[in-house]
């Protein structure tokens, strides 16, 4: 059973991923420099670490195909 914190940022992550491979990497660096983001808005500060972990575990997955450079 998802709580709804989980809930909220797996929408949102969701959300981050439609826009492809290289554009998450971008946005998880600028998240991981302390940016907001259109799909962050309104997430606690617990959510928004909870966003990044996962956004990571899964660029993890692609290891070094679509680095930004």
């Amino acid at each position: 059973m998802h709580t709804l914190e989980e809930s909220r940022v797996e929408a949102r992550i969701e959300a981050l991923c439609q826009k492809g491979c290289r554009q998450v990497r971008r946005d998880l660096a600028a998240l991981e420099a302390g940016a907001e983001l259109p799909e962050t808005q309104g997430l606690s500060p617990r959510e928004r670490a909870l966003l990044i972990a996962e956004l990571k575990q899964i660029m993890a997955v692609y290891g070094e195909t679509c680095r930004l450079d």
